[in-house]
């Protein structure tokens, strides 16, 4: 359930929103890996999806 709380945070990261109570209780983590992880593939999936889109509209 920590990783699928990662990506929440991440998203919200992305985006540029998130509540001051889940920030503070994010740097409360014992670890900081699944935020690393949750990272890594938010950011992935950003490229591959924005290279899709381009793709698709270029001939």
């Amino acid at each position: 359930m920590e990783f699928f709380n990662a990506i929440k945070s991440v998203m919200a990261a992305f985006v540029g929103v998130q509540k001051k109570k889940n920030l503070e209780d994010d740097f409360t983590k014992k670890s900081a890996t699944p935020f690393i992880v949750a990272g890594v593939l938010m950011a992935i999936i950003f490229v591959v999806s924005i290279y899709t889109v381009v793709q698709l509209i270029l001939p």
